[in-house]
């Protein structure tokens, strides 16, 4: 067995002649000193250099396009913006349904009335604690004048809130 492999490495490294010859005149055109180690690693260079280069030119070129399982950019960004404005457009479109039932309901009559217990009107005061509530004095005018007219027309006057009362 030992024997074996040192004969393959002296092949390895046997020196061969390649000559290339016109066949009519047998003249030599070309020679070279090769050996099989020589041989092989011109191969292997070349298939590592031609796989680079071919995969350069695929990776950065359009030809990219070309291959299953690769985009172009600008596909790409056209479906985001497309998946962006669909976003956009479903959340109107369920802010307009529910536009929509409510009026529904009002005009069918089915109006439900809101519920306000203690706690949901001091949360809500609280939110909008810096809107003045008081009315002004054009406001008071007003309201004069319209009790007056309800008194005069014989009308029976509206109740108070309690904003009026201050």
């Amino acid at each position: 067995m030992a024997k074996k492999k040192f004969n393959f490495r002296k092949k390895l490294f046997i020196k061969n002649r390649l000559v290339i010859l016109n066949e009519d005149t047998f003249e030599e055109i070309f020679s070279f000193k090769l050996n099989l180690m020589n041989v092989f690693v011109t191969f292997t260079l070349g298939g590592i250099f031609l796989i680079l280069i071919t995969t350069f030119i695929i990776a950065f070129t359009p030809l990219r396009e070309l291959i299953p399982g690769y985009s172009s950019s600008e596909l790409k960004k056209n479906a985001t913006e497309l998946a962006i404005k669909s976003d956009s457009l479903e959340t109107a479109l369920k802010k307009n349904e529910a536009y929509i039932k409510g009026i529904q309901k009002v005009l069918r009559g089915e109006l439900e009335y809101a519920k306000f217990n203690k706690d949901s009107i001091i949360a809500d005061n609280e939110e909008h604690s810096d809107v003045n509530m008081k009315p002004s004095e054009e406001e008071i005018k007003l309201r004069n004048e319209v009790a007056k007219m309800e008194k005069e027309s014989g009308e029976k006057p509206r109740s108070k809130n309690k904003s009026d009362k201050k």
